[in-house]
This record gives structure tokens, sequence and C-alpha cells, in this order.
């Protein structure tokens, strides 16, 4: 077993740090709001500990899921920076979705020290953190991801590394524009249905057997058609993530001409007071523009 900081006590790193925990790894938590780690180490019996930096000592591992570039480079630089309290050959492992640059960067900071670090974003929602069943596209050198993987894997129904430093952010932006647009898809199809009279439970029990299935239909027709919308990822993390994709699609010449579109969908569900809602809200969207 491991000696494991995890950093970031969120929806997500709460129950990924309770499995480390359950696992039998020694778990030393970090959170900003310091009642949340107290409580964390009071449910799964390990440490909290009051900075970043504190929490990496002596750590074989440190875990990390915040909220963007900024929060991760301030949980991980400066005095009271992970860095600094980490030793030569311990390991990084940030599980934000966060840029390829900001990764790069830090790849490059940890480097200098002799330690390594491991982008590995996340996909499967909060239900994926609770019930160990993420998965985690990695970037990063080999070596140091093949002696993160086995602790990875106790939160992971895949984890897979992709390439260098960045691979796995890049991916997960992939990740992210194939969602936005099923979800605006399924959002329209749902629209049509009801706008021409339809049952949509019973439209989409037929279509969901063919060719237009997808996991969103599956888990979130049924919420989308009740008007339920805190069931996943919310809309304002979203917009974070769509515009680190479309950000590094002009860096590389991709065109993304429907995540743009999107992105726009989504900030008009802001507009309405949506942006904590999960991202199924497109359909929301929809039924009030009438």
């Amino acid at each position: 077993m491991a000696k494991v900081a995890f950093l970031g006590l969120g929806v997500m790193g709460y129950p990924m740090a309770g499995h480390l925990a359950k696992a039998g790894h020694e778990v030393t938590v970090y959170n900003r709001t310091p009642a949340k780690a107290e409580a964390w180490a009071k449910e799964y019996g390990g440490a909290h500990a009051a900075t970043p930096r504190e929490a990496a000592q002596g750590q074989d591992f440190v875990m990390a899921c915040v909220g963007n570039d900024d929060d991760l480079r301030s949980v991980c630089l400066g005095e009271d920076g992970a860095l600094a309290g980490m030793e030569s050959g311990a390991i990084f492992v940030d599980h934000t979705t966060v840029s390829a640059e900001v990764t790069q960067e830090l790849h490059a900071a940890f480097a200098e020290k002799g330690a390594g670090f491991v982008d590995g974003p996340i996909s499967g929602g909060q239900a994926g953190a609770e019930n160990g069943q993420l998965s985690i596209m990695c970037g990063g050198d080999k070596a140091h991801y093949d002696a993160a993987e086995p602790v990875m894997t106790v939160y992971a129904k895949l984890c897979r590394r992709i390439g260098e430093s960045g691979a796995g952010q890049t991916t997960k932006m992939c990740n992210q524009i194939a969602i936005a647009g099923l979800v605006q898809g399924l959002s329209e199809a749902l629209h049509m249905a009801e706008k021409s009279g339809l049952d949509g439970r019973a439209v989409v029990e037929v279509i969901s057997q063919g060719a237009a299935g997808s996991w969103q239909m599956q888990n979130r027709y049924e919420t989308m058609l009740d008007d339920h919308w805190d069931h996943g990822f919310a809309v304002d993390w979203m917009r974070k993530d769509l515009g680190i994709c479309l950000s590094a699609a002009d860096r590389v010449g991709a065109s993304l001409p429907v995540t743009a579109l999107v992105d726009q969908f989504y900030k008009d569900v802001q507009k309405m007071g949506g942006g904590r809602w999960d991202t199924s809200s497109l359909f929301k969207r929809l039924r009030n523009a009438g």
C-alpha cells in the first residue's frame, strides 16, 4: 500500500479519496474549506492537513481534483504548494480538467525537482466517482504512469495512458466535444417528440435500441422529460471545459463549429439562471423557447 495525499474534496474528489482509504492506502487530504477535510478524515479514518505542502510531505503520490487552471497552480506552486513538500521520486497525478498548457508547465516544474507529473482527467461524473467507475485518460512519462496506475485503479473502470504530457487533457477535450453534440442532439429529439404530441418515453424506448442510442440517452432522458436538472455535471463547468476545447482548437487549427454553437446554447442556459443545472438542461432551453 502507498502513502497518498488527495487535494480537493469536491463531489468527485471526496469519494475518490474515500476509495483510496478503503483500499488500504494511507491517505492525507487537503481541502480549501478545512471543515470538509475534517469531515472526510472522520468518515474514512485518514488524516487531514492545513496546506497542500503539509499534505504532500512524505507521500509517494499526490492526487488532485480541483476546479481550473488557477486552482491547480495554487495547490501545486508557491511556498505552501504541494511541490514544495514533495520529495524527489514522488508522483503528482492531476485529475482536474485543465488546459494542456498548464499541464505541460507543471510537468516541467515537477521534473526540475525530480518529481513526476501525470495528467489524468476523469469522465464518469459524480456517480462514477462514488461507484469507483471512472474513466481516466492520462498523459505523462510512461514510468510515472506505470507507477501511479495501480493507485488510480481503485476508483477507475478504465485507466489508460494516451501519450506524453498533455495527452490526457487533450483526450478529455475530445470527450467533452463529443458529449456537447450528443446532449444537444438528444435535446432536439425530445423537443421534436414533445412538440409533435408524442410520448417522449415511448420514442426513446424505440430509438435507444438502434443507432441513436447513447449513454446520455439511457441515463438522462427521463430526468430531462421530468424537468430535473441536478443529476450530473454543471453547466458552469461544461462551459469552462468547452472554453478550453475552443482555445485549443484555435491553436492547432481544428474546426469545431458544433461545439462553438453548443457553447453558446449553454451560455443561454446560464442566462436563464441554470449555471448549476446539469448539462442535459439544453432541453429546458428548447422547452422555454416554445
